[in-house]
């Protein structure tokens, strides 16, 4: 029965990777293909407020070796928003999942508080965005409002995931002279770490789309949101299209770190799915 596994698991690697660089063709050629009609529609319309790729390129390549209009560097306007971001969010995932576990375990402190914290779920961050402004200042402001946009994703994921471990596991670690510490190191989180990770996607993308409205407030002169704004007082569109294509690309190969993470961790949900 293990030779028969083994065996199954050694074929299951070629077929695996064969479908990776399938996946891995179509996304360079519909990419490709993208980039291709953009080009033809910019040709066609001829506006200078409607660039092709090469124009991007251009705007991307001056960015990148002079700097703005005020001397700052495409790498110093990417590694300020990034800051920005990893500190914000990191919070709103230290504080989201510890309390997610604690009112998933006990539901009656949920249901006591439930008044008080979900009202504040339903507040965009940008909304707190002039609060903000009078009582942070520098990074401590955006990560505030950071933290906000991630930590409820993460909480409520991690509150739902709770609910979701069957009680018939936790007993059996009981019926075994389990401490409570080890049910939830043990079997609790396990169960949860898909849930918590998927939160983490979400609170992610919010991260993203809080910090360039915060950073378009201004108070600030780096940013990738403050680059944008800049450019776009001047009405030149290649050079925020610029920043708005980084701002997704980053996002891309952050949510794509947290991915690779999920797969390791949880390497037998994946074989199972495919």
């Amino acid at each position: 029965m293990a030779t028969m596994i083994g065996a199954n698991s050694e074929h299951a690697e070629p077929g695996v990777m064969a479908v990776g660089m399938r996946t891995t063709i179509w996304n360079l050629f519909s990419l490709a293909v993208a980039l291709g009609l953009w080009q033809l529609g910019a040709s066609l319309i001829g506006s200078p407020f409607f660039p092709g790729p090469l124009r991007i390129v251009e705007a991307f390549v001056q960015l990148a070796t002079r700097g703005d209009t005020f001397g700052n560097s495409l790498l110093t306007h990417s590694w300020a928003s990034v800051q920005r971001v990893l500190v914000g969010f990191g919070l709103g995932v230290l504080f989201g999942v510890p309390l997610g576990l604690l009112m998933g375990l006990y539901p009656k402190v949920y249901a006591g508080t439930r008044s008080v914290l979900e009202p504040f779920r339903f507040i965009p961050p940008i909304a707190w965005i002039p609060l903000a402004i009078i009582f942070f200042t520098g990074l401590t402001r955006f990560a505030f409002l950071i933290f906000l946009g991630a930590f409820f994703p993460v909480f409520t994921s991690t509150l739902v995931g709770v609910a979701r471990v069957e009680p018939i596991h936790r007993k059996v670690g009981v019926v075994h002279g389990a401490s409570k510490f080890w049910t939830l190191c043990h079997v609790v989180i396990p169960t949860v770490l898909p849930d918590i990770m998927a939160g983490m996607r979400v609170g992610l993308g919010t991260a993203w789309l809080t910090i360039v409205a915060a950073e378009l407030a201004g108070g600030i002169s780096t940013g990738l949101g403050r680059m944008m704004i800049n450019y776009a007082e001047l009405l030149q569109v290649p050079q925020v299209i610029v920043g708005m294509l980084l701002i997704g690309f980053i996002g891309f190969l952050m949510n794509e770190v947290l991915l690779i993470i999920e797969k390791r961790l949880f390497r037998w949900r994946w074989r199972v799915s495919l």
